[in-house]
């Protein structure tokens, strides 16, 4: 069983409204559905924005369903100069940008307890993604997502980010997704569509742009399903 994950509805529903024999459960007030989409059985679900809300998703995802790898899907601002709106960012590896002891001697990024920074997403579920996003035409930029509790709208605080860690693309979920799964061994891709600049210039019309970034990361993760193996091991 693959795992799909969104923060918002507008992430989640096209893929919904695409599943067989669906059937659905509730737990902490999230919740999941499961059935048959291009011929994968899933589960996925509407985690809620923020970190803490998508690793209450991925926990418990894991824990209920017998789920092999999580796709998390979406949107985000770019960080990069070679990514524009609707441009396609995929994961190589997470960072979560806000979390800092560098107080208590750590470097910046550090997670305590895995005591690891870039969080390798899962490399077969990526290249599969890679595959699916150029079967579409869209540009796709492989590299670092990064990941705060924090809507990216500053332009100094986007370029710190870009500089301290590498970043390509920033949001709120995808980090603390892969945490979850890096601690339970379980693969994971993350696929972000560019909404906007991240540096307060968004368009004025964002929630339009966000809505048709939303139907591209659907559509590619649509088509990841579509590719994956029945048995194949896929980090």
């Amino acid at each position: 069983m693959i795992g799909v994950i969104g923060a918002m509805q507008v992430e989640i529903e096209g893929l919904r409204a695409m599943l067989e024999d669906a059937e659905t459960v509730t737990v902490s007030g999230i919740e999941f559905v499961t059935g048959r989409l291009e011929g994968q059985p899933v589960v996925m679900a509407v985690c809620g924005i923020g970190k803490v809300f998508a690793a209450i998703c991925a926990q418990t995802m894991i824990l209920r369903f017998p789920v092999r790898a999580i796709i998390n899907t979406g949107c985000a601002g770019t960080l990069c100069r070679e990514l524009g709106i609707g441009d396609v960012a995929v994961a190589t590896d997470v960072v979560q940008h806000d979390m800092d002891t560098a107080g208590l001697g750590d470097p910046l990024g550090m997670l305590s307890g895995p005591n690891i920074i870039h969080i390798p997403a899962g490399r077969r579920l990526s290249a599969l993604v890679e595959e699916a996003v150029a079967e579409t035409g869209h540009k796709c930029v492989a590299g670092t997502i990064a990941t705060g509790d924090q809507f990216l709208c500053q332009r100094e605080r986007k370029q710190w980010i870009h500089d301290t860690f590498g970043g390509i693309a920033g949001e709120m979920e995808g980090g603390s997704i892969g945490q979850v799964c890096y601690v339970n061994h379980i693969p994971f891709a993350v696929i972000r569509t560019i909404s906007d600049d991240a540096d307060g210039n968004a368009p004025a019309d964002f929630p339009a742009f966000a809505a048709q970034a939303a139907q591209t990361s659907i559509q590619i993760t649509a088509s990841v399903l579509r590719r994956i193996p029945n048995e194949e091991r896929l980090d």
